[in-house]
């Protein structure tokens, strides 16, 4: 039997790991967005939505495999959801911390593809205020920190670094399913 095969897009707000996201899933049906869980308030597209109660339940039971805190939310990746994802097809997890890539992948076994998106943060500007955030200034401030933990991080091993102002979403999304079949096919032999 094959392994289950996943996808981490890393990058910083309005890099494209949405619009990658759909262009995937426009290619193949299989690949999904996983829904982290999100306790807190703001936006809910694209979030299961959850309470504090919830979260306490979750890290009780070790199924909290990374959270973090940002914008006054706490954002987690939890066991249920991932193998939830994983039934479903191939999930796409959106992440900008390192230390969630690295978390993700060591604690949730599985063929993780793991794709740098970048954009300069004037394009990240453009593109905050293009679609309406009212948080563009946090959005910056996340770009940076994006920036600083890359800079913290010169070791970190890409399988593929996509930079987004110059390429397009669908060709973005061919190269990381392109990667996935070889890797399918590698594993098969």
């Amino acid at each position: 039997m094959s392994r289950r095969q996943g996808v981490i897009l890393y990058g910083p707000p309005a890099a494209g790991k949405d619009t990658v996201t759909q262009a995937l899933t426009g290619l193949d049906s299989r690949y999904g967005q996983f829904a982290r869980l999100k306790v807190g308030s703001g936006k809910s597209d694209g979030y299961r939505m959850g309470s504090e109660a919830q979260l306490r339940e979750l890290e009780s039971a070790g199924d909290v495999v990374y959270a973090n805190r940002r914008y006054g939310n706490t954002y987690v990746i939890d066991r249920p959801g991932v193998d939830a994802a994983f039934a479903a097809g191939v999930p796409v997890v959106h992440l900008g911390q390192i230390d969630g890539i690295r978390a993700l992948v060591d604690g949730y076994p599985a063929d993780w593809v793991v794709v740098l998106l970048w954009c300069p943060q004037e394009v990240t500007a453009a593109r905050s205020e293009g679609r309406g955030d009212s948080d563009t200034a946090a959005r910056l401030a996340a770009w940076t920190a994006t920036r600083e933990d890359l800079d913290a991080h010169p070791d970190t091993a890409w399988d593929l670094t996509l930079d987004t102002a110059a390429m397009s979403p669908g060709e973005s999304a061919r190269l990381i399913d392109q990667l996935l079949v070889q890797r399918a096919g590698a594993g098969a032999a």
